[in-house]
């Protein structure tokens, strides 16, 4: 009975180093080597950043659609997306366009960079008849809470002269006029659903900047600048719309991405993971399964802010399923990690090590074989013994 476990893998990217689909293949090797009969299912998950588009075409179907356009610091990136014809849908992650992978994380960077190469991906989409668009906002390299999204679509933000503002949140404070009459109106026949990993607000202390803009390379000093600009906008929002963005859950996802789709886009910011369990299926695939293997690069008090291991968490519960999970980093505690179905988490390193090695993705996955063995040793002892 040892070799006829069922185990499922759906273990997130570790962003900008190894994709879910290669974590995948990695662990699913490692547990054969324990365990040469065991059933195996690998599901790449995502909750809106890196992956979104690999976990779903597979079961959407459809092509990949590359485009140039402008990456965070107006680069020229080459972004894909998935392309379903026969639905007339797009499932776009912004971080293939204006994610953090693509920019270096140095003092400042964050300040000026935009969310302009994401908008361009929904005009190609637009453009060919696109009538759905499922949109992963995790992952972002981004404060200028989309801003630049809005500027590709049509929209303008100017400042007091009546000049269109520059790129990046260091100019969110400069807006003194909001104009959405020249919006792309390919918009008007689009319904778009936001996929984002977190609940926070857009300004404050739990919001866009103070969260995740210093990951992002900002400075004490930067993060409080950005703060300002996120407040600013939301107050001249409230003066031209009567909505007060801070009330909307996940308005500072992304750095502040989430509030303008949800405002100027009409678009609902949605558990990335509920979503994409709701469309793979998920529950059903675990329903009778001994183990799932879980993990992202870190796991911190965000965790529990609509992750993806908060998710699976969650399902797993409902039928009794035991998850070990994998990391690179767990420096913090979270409640999401306290939940009955977790047997552990298990650091990858087995020594200090630097960023960049850490960062490299042949040493990640050599780690993560070494790591899923010594779970699958443990898990074999534990059977014979009992048995």
């Amino acid at each position: 009975m040892m070799n006829k476990m069922k185990i499922v893998v759906a273990v997130d990217s570790f962003k900008g180093c190894v994709s879910s689909v290669e974590l995948g293949e990695v662990i699913a090797d490692a547990i054969q080597d324990i365990f040469p009969k065991a059933k195996i299912v690998k599901i790449p998950v995502a909750d809106g950043g890196e992956g979104w588009v690999d976990a779903l075409q597979p079961v959407l179907g459809g092509e990949r659609i590359t485009c140039l356009v402008h990456g965070p610091l107006r680069n020229q990136v080459r972004a894909s997306y998935a392309w379903i014809e026969d639905t007339k849908t797009a499932v776009i992650e912004m971080a293939a366009a204006s994610g953090i992978s693509l920019m270096q994380i140095q003092e400042g960077n964050v300040m000026r960079s935009t969310t302009f190469g994401t908008g361009e991906l929904i005009v190609d989409a637009l453009n060919r008849g696109c009538e759905k668009i499922c949109l992963g906002i995790g992952g972002s390299a981004t404060n200028d809470a989309g801003i630049g999204m809005l500027q590709a679509l049509g929209f303008h933000f100017r400042d007091k002269e009546g000049q269109e503002i520059k790129d990046g949140g260091a100019h969110l404070k400069e807006i003194a006029d909001i104009d959405d009459s020249m919006a792309n109106p390919l918009l008007l026949s689009c319904k778009i659903e936001v996929a984002t990993d977190v609940r926070n607000q857009l300004y404050g202390k739990y919001g866009a900047a103070y969260m995740f803009a210093r990951q992002k390379g900002a400075t004490d000093e930067q993060i409080a600048l950005l703060d300002d600009g996120l407040r600013h906008l939301a107050n001249e929002i409230r003066k031209k719309y009567g909505v007060d963005l801070q009330d909307c859950p996940g308005s500072g996802a992304a750095g502040g991405l989430g509030g303008s789709c949800h405002l100027f886009l009409h678009a609902p910011l949605l558990s990335g993971i509920s979503m994409l369990k709701r469309i793979l299926h998920f529950d059903e695939t675990i329903r009778d399964a001994d183990l799932i293997i879980t993990g992202e690069g870190k796991i911190d008090a965000q965790t529990e802010q609509g992750k993806l291991i908060e998710g699976i968490l969650e399902s797993a519960e409902k039928y009794n399923v035991p998850v070990v999970a994998i990391t690179g980093n767990c420096a913090e505690q979270s409640e999401a990690m306290k939940k009955n179905p977790l047997l552990a988490i298990f650091s990858i390193h087995d020594a200090p090590v630097s960023l960049e090695q850490a960062m490299n993705a042949g040493y990640a996955c050599c780690h993560v074989r070494q790591t899923i063995h010594s779970v699958m040793k443990l898990i074999s002892f534990g059977r014979k013994t009992c048995s």
